[in-house]
C-alpha cells in the first residue's frame, strides 16, 4: 500500500495543478522530488502503522484470552473427571462393606445403608462444588470411618484426632478421604493385629493430615492399589500447584501418607 501511494503521487506531483500560475508567472511550486513525495506519504504510513499495530494488538489480546478460556476449560474438565473418579471407587468400597454385614448382621446393614445415604448426599450434593467447608470434609471422614468399623474385627486398634473447627476453613471436596480408604483396603489383616492412626492438624492456613497403618506386603501382591493415591496427587498438582506436599513411604511394615496443605486463596 505504502509503494503504491508512493508511486501515484510521485506521478500527479508532476501536473501543473501542483504548480500554479498567473499569466505565466509561476506564484508556487510543490517539487516532486523523492523527498518531498516522502515526506507527503509520512503521516499516511504512520497512520497505516498505528492502525496495524493496534490491530495487531487487539488480535493477539483476543488471542491470549481464547488460550487462557480453554486451558481452563481443560483444567476445569481434568479436574471434575478426577473427582468423579472418586466417587465410584468410594461407593465400591462402601458396597463390599455393607455386602459382608448382610448375612451375618442385617442390622447393621441397615444401619450401614442409612448411614451410606447421608455420605453419597455429600458427594453428589456438597463435593459437587469446587470448595467444601473442611467441616463437612471431617464429618464424611467420621461416617465413612464408622461404616468401616462395623465389620472390622477386634484385632483393629484404631486412634483419630480431628480438631475442632473453629474458623470458616474450605478446602477441595473428597481430598482426605483417600488415605483412609487406602488403610481400610490394605492396612488390616483378619487374624494379626492391624492398627490405624489418622491425625489432622490445623496451624495457621497450613493443614497437616497424617494416617499411618499397619502394611501386609503379601497381600499387595494379589491387591490392587486402586485408583486413590495416584488420583489424589494430580488433583493436588491441579488444585494447589506449588502449595502442598506428599509424602508416602512404608518402613518396617507401618505405611505412612502424610498431606500438608497450604489452603489459604
Amino acid at each position: 500500500m505504502i509503494i503504491i501511494q508512493y508511486v501515484i503521487l510521485s506521478y500527479f506531483l508532476k501536473f501543473k495543478i501542483f504548480h500554479p500560475s498567473i499569466e505565466g508567472v509561476q506564484t508556487g511550486e510543490i517539487r516532486s522530488g523523492a523527498m518531498t513525495t516522502v515526506q507527503v506519504i509520512l503521516p499516511i504510513i504512520l497512520s497505516i502503522g498505528m492502525c496495524v499495530g493496534l490491530k495487531i494488538n487487539t488480535k493477539l489480546n483476543k488471542n491470549k484470552l481464547t488460550l487462557q478460556q480453554v486451558r481452563q476449560n481443560q483444567l476445569d474438565t481434568e479436574i471434575k473427571y478426577l473427582k468423579y473418579q472418586v466417587q465410584p471407587h468410594f461407593l465400591f468400597n462402601t458396597l463390599n462393606n455393607i455386602y459382608a454385614l448382610i448375612d451375618s448382621s442385617p442390622v447393621k446393614a441397615k444401619a450401614s445403608i442409612h448411614s451410606m445415604s447421608k455420605m453419597m448426599r455429600y458427594v453428589l450434593h456438597d463435593a459437587s462444588t469446587s470448595k467444601v467447608p473442611l467441616v463437612k470434609e471431617i464429618e464424611f471422614l467420621e461416617r465413612y470411618i464408622d461404616l468401616m468399623q462395623l465389620r472390622i474385627s477386634s484385632n483393629l486398634t484404631l486412634e483419630k484426632n480431628f480438631p475442632v473447627i473453629n474458623q470458616p476453613i474450605q478446602i477441595a471436596p473428597l481430598l482426605l478421604i483417600s488415605f483412609i480408604e487406602n488403610a481400610f483396603k490394605h492396612g488390616i489383616d483378619a487374624v494379626q493385629h492391624s492398627f490405624i492412626k489418622i491425625e489432622l492438624t490445623i496451624d495457621n492456613h497450613r493443614l497437616k493430615y497424617s494416617v499411618t497403618n499397619s502394611s501386609f506386603p503379601e497381600r499387595e501382591k494379589v491387591t490392587d492399589s486402586g485408583i486413590g493415591l495416584e488420583n489424589l496427587k494430580k488433583r493436588l498438582e491441579l488444585l494447589y500447584p506449588n502449595n502442598f506436599e506428599l509424602i508416602t513411604k512404608e518402613i518396617n511394615r507401618q505405611y505412612f501418607a502424610t498431606l500438608t496443605l497450604n489452603f489459604k486463596e
